[in-house]
Parts: structure tokens; C-alpha cells; sequence
């Protein structure tokens, strides 16, 4: 439960701020071109930290790392709501995201140490995968209300006493556990993964901002592309790796890296235009637009608890493959939305296959993300499966808002007819044509996970020593 409660902590921060966004930015004076620091800044600390944060836990102690994130995003988010500059709001949600970068591999890594038995493992990564999913759904509900009817600063400040009581559950009731044998840190793999993943997360923020026809933006990219490729020389050579090899060769392992990537782009056109669509075409208020996602969470949470019951008796490749083909043919569906569709006819009905769908996809790629990666290397594990669904949020950030803005123009362009209703419909079908680009990079997922997870019901089950029984 514990672990539960700060995994959720951290996932709602990652969409909370969407709706306190428009307030924040009034009182503090921040311009339209430096608002998205609000949201980047986060995810750039936690994206680029996480690896080291994983490697931290393992050798430091994962209770203790868990703990010390804990604190630390509390401070970090007290700092955040009581921020009087823009400035100061920045660098608090850096700081919420380094700490989080302690804190999600640290939690994700006590689930694979702790729960050893198959039915209690399944239980568990059941729990964390409806975190996952529903987690930002949840936040633009809490968001909206706290926006609404407290201020904006409690999006930040409600993490503290959330925080101070997860620190009082995990001190008596979570093991100590941390890696065995060489702990030695890998200083250069640490650097270059660092600098490489901020170039990579800065250079698609700023794609997103100033579009891909800026030179300007591709040299964050080459720059990515040399660290990142210094890295992996690295860490083939030195004795003590940051990320070892062995964490992504084995094929359970980089299917779910490689569909947490495919998710998390596609996942993201979801949350950022069908909120946009929600207030500005169907003029929902916030409060109303974050509870219009409330069926997403409960789809999720629903399938979870069936999802972690079938995964022991089926195995995880039959649930992921059919999951992800339910949450492409959801957003395939969201795709049919027009500016004058309803709620209950278009949105509804999408949002729930996609959330069953994707229950089913996150809890087994939970396990498969950390299967036989032993107890040296899980909280690296669990740091990659982290990464790669931060990337692909960031990815999808970028790519997909191109892709709505130029498909959006086009549309304009060719049907000048419409007059007074030309603006709104071409939004709309911008926001459709993203739809269906989620939909392909889900359905790539599926086909993903189809060729590379072959580990069988047996998958949750694991030796003393990290080797599948």
C-alpha cells in the first residue's frame, strides 16, 4: 500500500499541473513561450535522471532511496506552492523530478524484491500497473477540483502531507533490500545517459514549441545521438555499468521497454487533445473535463484486478497483444469525434475500451519489464521501463502536436467554404488525425510484444538467485 500511495504521488504530478496550468501562469506572470516550463521542466529531470536513480537504489539501499525521495519530493513541492517567481516554480518542478527519479525505480524495485510468491507478485504489479494507467486521469480530476475550488499552489502542496505519510508507512513495514556484489558507480555512463536523455527531452520540447522545421531543434538531437551513442560504448566496456547490457538484450525484457516507448506516445494524444477538446470545442469547465476522464481510471482499475488474476493462469503475451489492440481501436474510435458530437456517443464509449485495453497491457509489461533481471540489476530495470514511457510522453508531445497543428492547416486550407465554422473544424480534425497516429503506434506495440515476449505463465515466478523457474 505504501509503495502504492507514492507511485500514485508520482504519476499525478505528471498531469496535475495540466489543470492548475492557466491559473499558475496568470499569477506569476509567465509567458505563453515559457509555460511549458512548468510541464518540461519535471519531465526533463525525471526522464534524464532515472537511470542514475535506479542504480542509486540498488547500491544505496532501495528503502532508504525510497525514503529519501520521499522527503525530497515533499520539499520540493512545498517549495513549488509557495513559489512567488517563475523562476523559483521551474526549479521546484526540476527538483520534484530528480526526487521522483529517485523515487519511481526505488518503489518499482521494492515490488520485484518483495512480493515473491506468483499470486502476490501478480497481485502487486497489478496494483502499480493501475497506477500507471490511471494514474493521470486521476490527476486532471484532482487538479480541477483543487484548481476550482482551493488555488493552484494546493496541486503542489497536497503532495506533502501525502509524502510525510508515506514516510511514516514505509519505516516499519518495508524491507531493506540493495544489490549484491560490485557497487561501484559508473561515473562516465552516468554522465553521458544524463546529458544525452536532457538533450534528447530539451530537443523535443523544443520541437514541440518551435516545430521541426527549426535547424535549431536538431542539434539538441546530434548532440542526444553522440552522448547517447558514447554511452553504450561505455557501458560494453567498463566493469561496473551503469546499465548493463544483460538489462536490454534479454527479449522479455526489451519487448516492454520497446511498447512502454510505443504507449507513452501514443497514450499522450489522448490526455493533452481530448482535454483541449473537452474545453475548448465541448466547453466543459476543468472540474468537469477531469471528471469527464473518470471512467478512463475506473476502466483501468477494473481490468487491473482482472488483468492480475489472468496473468499466472495465460501469461503476459496474449493479455499485452490484445490490450494494446483494444486501446488502438478506442482511439481509433475518438477519432470520429466532430465539433458537434456528444460526450456520451463519441468519447464515452472510446475511453472505456481504450482503458480495458490498456489495463491489460500495463500490468504484465510491469512483470516482463523486470523478468529475471535478479537483485542486483532490478532497480536499473524497473529505472529503463520508467524511461522509456517518459521518453515516449515526450515524444508524443512533439511529434504528435506537428502533427495536429499541420494536419489542422491543411484541412483549412482546402475547405475555406466553411467560413465561421472553419477554425473549430479544422481543429478538431487535427486533433482526429492524432488519434489515429496513437492508434498506429499502439497497434506497433501489439505486434512488438507478439515477437518478443515469449516467457509463459511461469513469467512471476523467479529463483533466489533472479533466474526463471
Amino acid at each position: 500500500m505504501v509503495i502504492a500511495i507514492a507511485s500514485l504521488m508520482v504519476v499525478l504530478d505528471a498531469s496535475i499541473v495540466n489543470i492548475a496550468l492557466p491559473s499558475a501562469q496568470k499569477s506569476l506572470h509567465i509567458s505563453n513561450e515559457n509555460r511549458q516550463w512548468v510541464v518540461t521542466a519535471y519531465s526533463l529531470a525525471f526522464g534524464s535522471l532515472l537511470l542514475l536513480g535506479g542504480r542509486i537504489a540498488d547500491y544505496v539501499g532501495r528503502k532508504k532511496i525510497f525514503i529519501v525521495g520521499l522527503l525530497g519530493f515533499a520539499g520540493a513541492s512545498a517549495l513549488g506552492g509557495i513559489a512567488s517567481t517563475q523562476g523559483l516554480l521551474f526549479a521546484a518542478r526540476a527538483l520534484q523530478g530528480a526526487f521522483g527519479a529517485l523515487l519511481a525505480p526505488a518503489a518499482l524495485a521494492l515490488i520485484n524484491v518483495t512480493f515473491t510468491v506468483p499470486k502476490e507478485r501478480a497481485r502487486a504489479f497489478g496494483v502499480y500497473g493501475a497506477i500507471s494507467g490511471g494514474g493521470a486521469a486521476i490527476g486532471l480530476i484532482v487538479g480541477g477540483v483543487l484548481t476550482e475550488y482551493a488555488n493552484w499552489r494546493w496541486c503542489l502542496g497536497v503532495n506533502v502531507p501525502i509524502a510525510l505519510i508515506a514516510v511514516l508507512l514505509a519505516i516499519p513495514n518495508i524491507h531493506e533490500s540493495k544489490a549484491k556484489g560490485d557497487n561501484k558507480y559508473d561515473i562516465p555512463g552516468a554522465t553521458t545517459v544524463t546529458l544525452g536523455l536532457v538533450s534528447l527531452v530539451y530537443g523535443l520540447s523544443q520541437a514541440a514549441s518551435k516545430g521541426w522545421g527549426n535547424f535549431a531543434t536538431y542539434k539538441f538531437f546530434i548532440v542526444a545521438a553522440i552522448l547517447l551513442a558514447a554511452f553504450f560504448v561505455i557501458e560494453a566496456k567498463v566493469p561496473n555499468p551503469l546499465l548493463p547490457l544483460r538489462v536490454l538484450t534479454e527479449r522479455n525484457r526489451a519487448g516492454s521497454y520497446i511498447g512502454g516507448l510505443l504507449v507513452g506516445t501514443g497514450l499522450f494524444a489522448m490526455f493533452l487533445f481530448l482535454s483541449i477538446y473537452l474545453q475548448g470545442v465541448l466547453h466543459y469547465s476543468s472540474l468537469k473535463s477531469g471528471f469527464a476522464f473518470l471512467p478512463f481510471s475506473a476502466g483501468i482499475i477494473v481490468f487491473a484486478g482482472v488483468a492480475s488474476q489472468l496473468l499466472p493462469k495465460i501469461g503476459p503475451r496474449p493479455l499485452m497483444v490484445t490490450g494494446l489492440t483494444a486501446g488502438a481501436i478506442g482511439l481509433l474510435l475518438l477519432s470520429r469525434i466532430t465539433p458537434t458530437s456528444s460526450y456520451a456517443t463519441h468519447v464515452l464509449p472510446a475511453i472505456i475500451v481504450m482503458s480495458t485495453g490498456l489495463a491489460l497491457f500495463f500490468i504484465p509489461s510491469a512483470s516482463t519489464g523486470l523478468h529475471n533481471s535478479g537483485g542486483h540489476d532490478a532497480g536499473v530495470a524497473g529505472a529503463v521501463l520508467n524511461t522509456s514511457q517518459q521518453i515516449g510522453g515526450s515524444l508524443g508531445a512533439a511529434l504528435l502536436n506537428t502533427v495536429a497543428i499541420s494536419s489542422a492547416s491543411s484541412y483549412a486550407a482546402g475547405h475555406t467554404s466553411l467560413g465561421a465554422k472553419l477554425q473549430v473544424t479544422a481543429q478538431v480534425h487535427g486533433f482526429s488525425t492524432t488519434f489515429i497516429y496513437g492508434a498506429g503506434f499502439l497497434l506497433i506495440a501489439a505486434v512488438v510484444s507478439f515477437f518478443t515476449i515469449n516467457v509463459g505463465k511461469d513469467s512471476l515466478v523467479e529463483s533466489e538467485t533472479g533466474v526463471a523457474l
